[in-house]
């Protein structure tokens, strides 16, 4: 997988590390494509709980490098999905067909792709000083693919102003809009993702995943519909015990 991306195991739980801090971690084609990769084979994976998205230095992740990108060159729009888009996508599907949760841990500056990969996490745990942005419309280019990632998780009309604006927005703004699940000092970010994680590790997989799958598919069922798979779901986990 190379030293700029690394796997790490430790008993029930993965991290995925992002270690290329002289380039801000951005993420070159090849690099989005093995996080796909990695992030389905680990969620498929009956002795882990849990996925940790996290990176070294100080910023999370400047974006998807533009070294190498396929729109340098004269591409036709079906080669440039199957060349960019695609493997994008495959990230986000990846992290939401996951078993378990994924954890994203940011800092510094979350900005285009990194934006979309802290904010279509299960969890994101952000230090203070975290900055979000889209700024693509910078380049005439709509972010669509950061925005479906996030559909599901900012009002449309938060998600406009970030993509309209391209304006950095703080932690506290994340939260408020839903891309962040909590903030915490700079100085405190390693200690609460512990904290956080030894709580979760400790519980059953299949109560961890039956949280996820709900959350993913009660949310688009009727009121009726959602009670009676909250119902079911209970029940089976209950009975297994």
């Amino acid at each position: 997988m190379g030293d700029e991306l690394r796997i790490e195991r430790d008993g029930a739980l993965a991290r995925l590390v992002i270690d290329r801090p002289d380039k801000g971690n951005m993420l070159t084609l090849a690099m989005v494509e093995t996080v796909a990769r990695e992030v389905t084979k680990l969620g498929a994976d009956s002795a882990v709980k849990a996925i940790v998205i996290r990176s070294t230095g100080p910023e999370f992740c400047r974006g998807r490098d533009p070294a190498g990108a396929p729109e340098h060159g004269t591409p036709t729009a079906l080669q440039m999905r199957g060349a960019l888009t695609e493997p994008i996508l495959r990230v986000y599907a990846a992290i939401r067909g996951a078993d378990v949760p994924v954890v994203a841990v940011v800092q510094g500056l979350a900005n285009g792709f990194g934006c979309a990969l802290a904010g279509v996490c299960d969890v994101t745990i952000a230090a203070d000083d975290a900055r979000f942005a889209l700024p693509e419309m910078k380049a005439d280019l709509p972010p669509t693919l950061a925005m479906c990632a996030q559909l599901d998780r900012v009002p449309v009309k938060g998600l406009s102003w970030l993509v309209y604006s391209t304006d950095q927005i703080d932690a506290r703004m994340a939260l408020q809009l839903g891309i962040v699940s909590r903030i915490v000092p700079r100085g405190e970010l390693d200690s609460e993702v512990d904290r956080f994680l030894a709580f979760l590790l400790t519980r059953r997989r299949e109560a961890i995943a039956t949280i996820k799958s709900y959350l993913a598919n009660a949310r688009l069922m009727e009121p009726a519909q959602s009670a009676t798979l909250a119902g079911n779901m209970l029940a089976v986990v209950l009975a297994s015990k």
